[in-house]
C-alpha cells in the first residue's frame, strides 16, 4: 500500500496532482512543436502546439498530400471549384489560388474554374439582399483571376433530363499514366516558355455591377417546390440533389472533367452518421469518400476532407480568407429540425467533451468499399442519386412495410385528369426507380405537379422503356405456344 505525505493521502491524489504539473500552464507561451521557436498561436490537438508559419505550412502541405496520393487529377485538366462562400470551400480556394502562384515551389498542373450557386431564394433572403450577396460574391470571384460561373438555384428547373443518366466512363479518364502526364505536361511547359496554362475563355465579360437575379415566376415555381416538401429533412435532401445537379451540369456543358467539394472532416462524418439515418448506408463510401465517381464522365473529389472544422477556422483567421455565410434553410419548427441539424448538435456536444469524436467517425468511414453503390446497367440505378438500387431481397427484410403506397385519391370533376404525373398510381410507378434511401425522402416531397420537370421527363422515359422491354419479352411466349400444340 502506498502512502502520500500531506493532507490528500493516496496515490490517486498524487497522480492528478503530477497530471495537472505536466501540463503545461497559461503564464508562458508554449513553444511550437515543429520549429521549437515561436510562440505556438494554436493548439489543434493536445500537444500539437503551431506558430503561424508552421501551421501554414502544415496546412498546405495536408492539402498538397492529399491530390498527391490520391493522383486523380491530371495535369492540364479543367478542375470546378465548387464554392459556396463557406469556411471549408473558401480555404480550398486559397489554397488552389497559392497552388498556382508563380512563386509556389511545387506548382499545381490544372486549370482551376469557379461556380457559386446562389440558393437566397430558398434562404429566405429578399431580392435587395440577394442581389447585395451576389455583388459581393462576384467581386471575391473576379479577384481570383479564374473564369467563373454565377448559377441560381432557379436554373435547376430548366436542367435537362440527361443530367439523372451517367456519362461514359471513358471521357474522364486520360489514356497515358499519371507519371507519363506529369512528364509530357512538364514537357510542354518547358518548350512553351512555362507560360501561364490557365485559360480565361469562361471569363463572363461585360456583366452588370448587380447580377440580374431570375424571373420572379421561376422564383415562385422554386418556392413552391420547397414548400410542398413536409419536412425539413427532405428539404435539406432536395436542396443537396438541385445543388449537385447543377454543379454536374455546369461541369458537362463546360468541359470540366473534375469538380472539386470543400467538405471538412468534421462535415464528412456528420454526413456519415446522417446518410445512415436516412437508410443510404450502402453509399456511404461514394457520399463520404475522397473520390465520388458515380456520375461518369465527371469526377467529384473532397480534398478537404482531412481538415477538422477548427483547423479551416483559425486558418482563414490568421490569414484573411474572406468568407460569405449563407443563413441555413427557413423552417416553421424550431423544436423539430432535420436529422441533419440533430446529428450536427449531436457530434458536436461530443466533440466538446471527447475531442477524438469526430476523428473517430471519419476514420470509421474509410473503411468501407464504394463496391455496393456501384450499378452494371440502368434498371438498377437509382433515379436521384444515380447509385445501385439496394432493394434485392425487400420481401424479406423491413423494407417492405416502408413501400406500401396510399390509395388513388378520387378526381373531382376532371381537374386532375390533364396532368400526366398527377395521382397515387404515377407516384407508385416512381417508387420502383429508387433506392431505399430515395424512397424514403420522395415519399415526402409533396405532389408529383411541383418536381422538378426533368425528374418527372426522366422517370416516365424509364418507365415506358421498362413497359417495352416488358412486352419484347412476352411476345415470343405467346408465339411458341400454338407451335407446340
Amino acid at each position: 500500500m502506498c502512502e502520500a505525505a500531506g493532507d490528500d493521502a493516496g496515490c490517486g491524489a498524487d497522480t492528478a496532482s503530477a497530471r495537472r504539473r505536466r501540463v503545461p500552464g497559461h503564464s508562458y507561451p508554449r513553444p511550437c512543436v515543429k520549429c521549437g521557436q515561436g510562440s505556438a498561436a494554436l493548439v489543434i490537438r493536445v500537444g500539437d502546439a503551431f506558430c503561424r508559419g508552421c501551421f501554414r505550412e502544415y496546412f498546405v502541405h495536408k492539402f498538397r498530400a492529399m491530390l498527391g496520393k490520391n493522383r486523380v487529377i491530371f495535369p492540364g485538366e479543367k478542375v470546378l471549384l465548387a464554392l459556396s462562400g463557406g469556411a471549408a470551400s473558401s480555404a480550398m480556394l486559397r489554397q488552389v489560388q497559392e497552388g498556382l502562384s508563380r512563386e509556389t515551389a511545387k506548382r499545381l498542373r490544372f486549370v482551376p474554374g469557379i461556380i457559386y450557386i446562389d440558393e437566397g431564394a430558398v434562404r429566405g433572403q429578399s431580392v435587395a439582399q440577394r442581389e447585395q450577396n451576389l455583388a459581393r460574391m462576384e467581386t471575391l470571384l473576379q479577384a481570383t483571376g479564374f473564369p467563373y460561373h454565377l448559377v441560381h438555384l432557379e436554373q435547376a428547373l430548366e436542367l435537362p433530363p440527361s443530367i439523372l443518366q451517367p456519362g461514359p466512363e471513358g471521357s474522364s479518364k486520360p489514356s497515358t499514366s499519371y507519371k507519363e502526364a506529369v512528364e509530357g505536361f512538364i514537357q510542354q511547359q518547358r518548350q512553351e516558355g512555362d507560360g501561364d496554362s490557365l485559360s480565361t475563355q469562361d471569363m463572363p465579360g461585360g456583366s452588370p455591377p448587380l447580377p440580374r437575379l431570375p424571373a420572379a415566376a421561376r422564383t415562385q415555381e422554386l418556392l413552391q417546390l420547397f414548400e410542398a416538401v413536409e419536412t425539413s429533412t427532405a428539404r435539406e435532401e432536395l436542396l443537396q440533389m438541385l445543388r449537385i445537379h447543377l454543379i454536374l451540369q455546369t461541369a458537362r456543358t463546360r468541359g470540366y472533367a473534375k469538380v472539386m467539394t470543400g467538405e471538412s472532416c468534421t462535415r464528412v462524418a456528420i454526413k456519415l452518421l446522417t446518410n445512415l439515418a436516412l437508410g443510404r448506408g450502402a453509399f456511404l463510401a461514394v457520399d463520404t469518400g475522397f473520390m465520388d465517381n458515380r456520375h461518369g464522365d465527371v469526377m467529384v473529389v473532397r480534398p478537404m476532407r482531412e481538415y477538422m472544422a477548427k483547423e479551416i477556422a483559425f486558418y482563414n483567421h490568421f490569414f484573411d480568407v474572406p468568407t460569405v455565410i449563407m443563413p441555413p434553410l427557413s423552417t416553421k419548427r424550431r423544436e423539430k429540425p432535420s436529422i441533419h441539424r440533430v446529428i450536427e448538435r449531436f457530434l458536436l456536444g461530443l466533440q466538446e467533451d471527447f475531442p477524438s469524436t469526430i476523428s473517430t467517425v471519419y476514420r470509421t468511414g474509410e473503411k468501407l468499399s464504394p463496391a455496393p453503390a456501384k450499378a452494371s446497367s440502368e434498371s438498377q440505378r437509382c433515379l436521384l442519386c444515380l447509385c445501385a438500387l439496394d432493394i434485392a431481397g425487400e420481401e424479406e427484410l423491413a423494407l417492405e412495410p416502408t413501400l406500401i403506397i396510399e390509395e388513388p385519391e378520387p378526381v373531382e370533376n376532371g381537374c386532375c385528369q390533364d396532368t400526366p404525373a398527377a395521382g397515387a398510381e404515377s407516384r407508385a410507378a416512381f417508387i420502383p426507380l429508387l433506392c431505399y434511401g430515395c424512397r424514403l425522402t420522395f415519399k415526402e416531397l409533396g405532389p408529383l405537379a411541383t418536381l422538378p420537370p426533368y425528374v418527372r421527363a426522366e422517370a416516365q422515359r424509364r418507365i415506358h422503356r421498362a413497359e417495352m422491354k416488358q412486352q419484347s419479352q412476352e411476345v415470343p411466349l405467346e408465339d411458341e405456344e400454338p407451335s407446340k400444340s
